[in-house]
C-alpha cells in the first residue's frame, strides 16, 4: 500500500490491466528520473502495491458479479490461485459476505497449460472430438 495506483473505471465485470500497466510504468518512470535506485530500493514496496491493487480490483468484479447474480459460492482456479494475497482476501470476503468460497490446495494451484493438456488428452482417449465447424471465442462477453 506504499505506492497507491487508481483502479481502472472499466463497465461491468470486464476487466482491462492497461491503464494499470501504463500508470505503473509512468510512476516508475518518474521516479527513477528523481532517484536512479528508485526501484531497487523499494521493489518489494512497488510489487506489493501493485498487487495490493490489482487484489482490489479482482475483489471489487466478484463482488458485483455476486451481487448481480445472486451467486455466493466462489471458485478459483490457475496460477493466479497461488497469490497467497488473493486466497488470504477470499477467505476474509467469504466471512464478511457470506461466500463459500474453493481455494485449491497450493500443489494444485499451477500451470493452466498442463491443465488444459490433460483435459484434451483425456478427451482424446474418449475419442470426444469437436465437428470442424466449432469456433473458438478468447473473450466471453457477460
Amino acid at each position: 500500500k506504499a505506492f497507491p495506483f487508481t483502479k481502472p473505471r472499466v463497465e461491468g465485470l470486464n476487466f482491462s490491466f492497461s491503464g494499470l500497466k501504463t500508470a505503473i510504468l509512468y510512476f516508475v518512470q518518474r521516479e527513477t528520473k528523481k532517484n536512479p535506485k528508485f526501484v531497487e530500493e523499494n521493489l518489494n514496496d512497488i510489487c506489493a502495491s501493485i498487487q495490493h491493487t490489482i487484489i482490489g480490483i479482482v475483489m471489487d468484479k466478484l463482488r458485483m458479479a455476486s451481487k448481480q447474480t445472486g451467486i455466493k459460492s466462489i471458485a478459483i482456479g490457475g496460477g493466479v490461485s497461488a497469490n497467497s494475497g488473493i486466497r488470504e482476501t477470499l477467505k476474509e470476503t467469504e466471512e464478511t459476505l457470506g461466500w463459500k468460497t474453493f481455494i485449491p490446495k497450493f500443489e494444485y494451484t499451477t500451470d493452466n497449460a498442463a491443465m488444459i493438456a490433460i483435459v484434451g488428452y483425456l478427451k482424446y482417449l474418449q475419442k470426444d472430438f469437436a465437428s470442424q465447424d466449432v469456433s473458438s471465442s478468447a473473450r466471453l462477453k457477460f
